[in-house]
């Protein structure tokens, strides 16, 4: 069996919700040993708090978001406060390679878990903290989720119609920003580590990820001294530039044309030739300037066909076109499903789903999905007897006194 490029690498998991563990399940999905650390007294939020719960029914092990980020892992619960869990979970960092975290600044190091306390441990550990606003500054203590640093990144400001409120991205968007460079920065690492010995503490602030994404919009600010506003679905100097009703409830597709080439191309298809030398959408500044005549006579065509008829055919004349897909769509994907993307598991509360592959592929070394997430705390007795050497009237005495829960 081939191995994976993190093979034989151990990762001690201190993290929650989805920046921290998606860097684990990436790690996981391509051979690493990850050990996920929670408490009954604290669980993971993502199987508390955050739905789709199987059958919409609440519970530690029936939740897709837990599960989304999880699988391919091990699952221990240390009560941190409980008399006795630090030496546990010191003992997890001598066996492990990597540590990772994503408490409020300052956490580990009250615990007795910081990285200068681990060094001391274990010299060569590499240490990754992943939270909003990285370790240090006037900030970093300030608590938040994916949609508050959405905002304030600044993409919410770009989001939206310009007489309309703006709006909030779906999802903890710049949360999984974090995730690729903090996967980036541990592998770096990892790879000092193999070269020089070194061990290393990794600051990632997922807000300063964040902001890379709008590199457009600042280089506007800074060379222009132009503030990029929201302007819904247009493009500063593509049109057509907007999504399209198709056929069916709630179906639509998307085009965008950025020179009259393509606008020769998209009238071909639309059987309007006689708009390629109209005055009002020959050039791309007369499309702008008369961009709503231009979308509605776009809309009286897309309307008769399907999204997916629109994507093809207009894909096929070398026009940028696309289709907007539900979640449904997805799972039907040809493209998603040629890649292998989807990856059937087994759960033993959740039943049979399927996991999602990493977003990229390895020649040699191809990412393996083998197991879906772990229940709460059902890799205990492996992990502390097996891994950590404790004996079993050591783990029975720690499951009495509440370090395990």
């Amino acid at each position: 069996m081939t191995a994976g490029v993190f093979d034989g690498i151990k990762v001690a998991e201190f993290a929650a919700i989805a920046a921290g563990p998606l860097i684990g399940k990436f790690m996981a999905d391509h051979g690493a040993q990850v050990v996920h650390v929670e408490s009954y007294a604290r669980p993971d939020g993502f199987r508390a708090n955050y739905p789709p719960f199987k059958d919409n029914k609440p519970g530690l092990d029936r939740s897709g978001a837990f599960g989304i980020c999880n699988n391919n892992k091990m699952d221990i619960t240390i009560n941190l406060k409980a008399p006795g869990a630090i030496e546990a979970a010191r003992k997890l960092v001598q066996w492990a390679d990597v540590v990772t975290e994503n408490f409020t600044p300052g956490t580990m190091e009250k615990l007795g878990l910081g990285y200068e306390a681990l060094q001391e441990l274990k010299p060569d550990i590499i240490m990754l903290s992943t939270c909003n606003q990285g370790q240090s500054g006037p900030h970093a203590h300030h608590p938040g989720f994916g949609s508050h640093l959405s905002s304030l990144c600044g993409f919410t400001s770009v989001t939206g119609y310009p007489d309309r409120e703006p709006s909030i991205l779906y999802g903890p968007y710049v949360d999984h920003i974090g995730v690729g460079y903090g996967l980036i920065a541990l592998t770096a690492a990892l790879e000092n580590k193999r070269v020089h010995g070194q061990g290393q503490y990794i600051d990632t602030a997922q807000y300063e990820g964040g902001i890379q994404f709008l590199i457009p919009a600042l280089l506007e600010q800074s060379v222009n001294g132009r503030t990029v506003e929201r302007d819904g679905n247009r493009h500063v100097f593509a049109a057509p530039h907007n999504t399209y009703p198709c056929q069916g409830e709630d179906r639509w597709c998307v085009i965008s044309v950025f020179d009259d080439q393509e606008w020769k191309g998209l009238c071909e298809v639309m059987g309007r030739e006689d708009m390629i030398s109209d005055a009002r959408f020959a050039t791309v500044l007369a499309r702008k300037k008369h961009e709503e005549e231009l979308d509605k006579e776009i809309a009286a065509w897309t309307s008769k066909q399907t999204a997916e008829t629109v994507f093809h055919r207009l894909q096929a004349r070398g026009v940028n076109a696309g289709m907007v897909q539900d979640i449904g769509d997805l799972f039907a994907d040809p493209q998603l499903n040629h890649r292998g993307i989807w990856a059937p598991v087994d759960h033993p509360v959740v039943g049979k789903h399927h996991a999602e592959g990493p977003p990229f592929a390895l020649s040699k070394t191809p990412f393996k999905i083998d197991k879906g997430f772990p229940c709460i705390g059902e890799d205990n007795h492996r992990v502390f007897t097996e891994f950590l050497g404790y004996s079993e009237a050591e783990f029975n005495q720690m499951k009495q006194t509440g370090v395990i829960g």
